[in-house]
């Protein structure tokens, strides 16, 4: 049996430096047949996929004081500015600056939405947490996971051609970006595995 464990809440503990209380685990949906199981309720980003996420976003632009200051995009120099880990949107741009705390609380809110915005795509097709976790990233990095050809060819259960189109998602601002190209070849692996 898969378990799936709150990483924010740990994190949050660990902040605080308040007493851990033993893990209690959450359990994911139980395979019972040939089919891959369905990331249970609306989808919940495991561990494996928080550390690719993390890995490829950074906590970037950390500032003498401690606090983070958004940065441009680097295909464009410009908008959209990122912030934290991969923030984007209203209120990010040139000058903002968050602390620690407000980078990992945008983080965790970030990964609900989403976990949300896949499960939505996927539509009830059969996925596993691997699968799950690295459509996350991708989405996460792209916004694209409801126009995605690789979304299209998982829900009709065709894994390979998937995988394989994660690899077309390497462009930002015209240019082919090495970091983009080592995070689908990531996200590929995750996917299959």
């Amino acid at each position: 049996m898969a378990w799936n464990y709150d990483f924010f809440a740990a994190l949050r503990r660990m902040k605080s430096k308040a007493p851990v209380p033993p893990a209690v685990p959450r359990p994911v949906a139980i395979q019972t047949s040939p089919t891959p199981a369905i990331p249970v309720a609306f989808g919940s980003v495991g561990p494996s996929g928080i550390e690719l996420i993390k890995q490829f976003e950074g906590c970037a632009r950390r500032r003498g004081d401690g606090y983070f200051e958004a940065y441009p995009d680097p295909g464009t120099g410009g908008d959209p500015w990122t912030i934290g880990w991969g923030a984007t949107g209203t209120g990010i741009a040139r000058g903002t600056v968050w602390s620690g705390a407000q980078c990992d609380a945008r983080l965790e809110a970030d990964l609900a939405r989403f976990a949300r915005d896949v499960t939505h795509a996927l539509d009830g097709a059969p996925t596993t947490q691997n699968q799950f976790d690295a459509l996350v990233s991708f989405h996460y990095n792209t916004g694209a996971i409801g126009k995605a050809t690789l979304t299209k060819l998982h829900k009709a259960g065709r894994f390979a051609g998937a995988a394989d189109e994660f690899g077309k998602w390497v462009h930002a601002g015209g240019q082919r970006l090495p970091g983009l190209v080592r995070r689908r070849a990531a996200e590929a692996a995750l996917y299959l595995r």
